[in-house]
């Protein structure tokens, strides 16, 4: 027992006195590891373009009814078209899309565009129209001329 004590003991003063013994030293992480990550440059915001409203939707004027980039959608009855291709109701009523024989104004640039191939061919296209809401006939006569 006493053996023991002694060699741990000479141990313990060779190490601590000796500048030639080479110590290990160990380094932690300075950061935690995490999983990779992948898209993480992309700045692209989604635009949501598309139908806005359902075959069969009241709408009030001013409703956006679709965005769209490109002439896939046409305006019909009681319904606008803006400068980047919004079609927007212009009356309020029922929303009605109808699958028609593409009857479309040549002249504008948006058009020429996009069916310039077709020109001279019948086609389909579909179309957004607005049907108003019948008015009432509760009308009250105030005065004949």
């Amino acid at each position: 027992m006493f053996s023991s004590f002694l060699v741990l003991d000479t141990l313990k003063n060779i190490l601590l006195n000796n500048k030639n013994v080479i110590t290990n030293s160990v380094r932690f992480a300075s950061k935690k590891t995490s999983g990779s990550t992948k898209n993480t440059r992309t700045k692209v915001k989604p635009k949501h373009r598309g139908w806005k409203v359902q075959d069969g939707h009241y709408v009030n004027p001013g409703h956006i009814l679709v965005l769209q980039r490109h002439l896939r959608f046409h305006p019909g009855l009681n319904v606008g078209m803006g400068k980047n291709g919004t079609l927007f109701a212009i009356t309020p009523g029922r929303v009605s899309v109808t699958c028609e024989i593409a009857d479309v104004n040549w002249d504008h640039t948006w058009v020429q565009r996009c069916h310039s191939n077709r020109k001279g061919t019948e086609f389909y296209k579909k179309y957004f129209n607005v049907i108003p809401e019948p008015q009432h006939q509760n009308f009250k006569l105030i005065d004949e001329i």
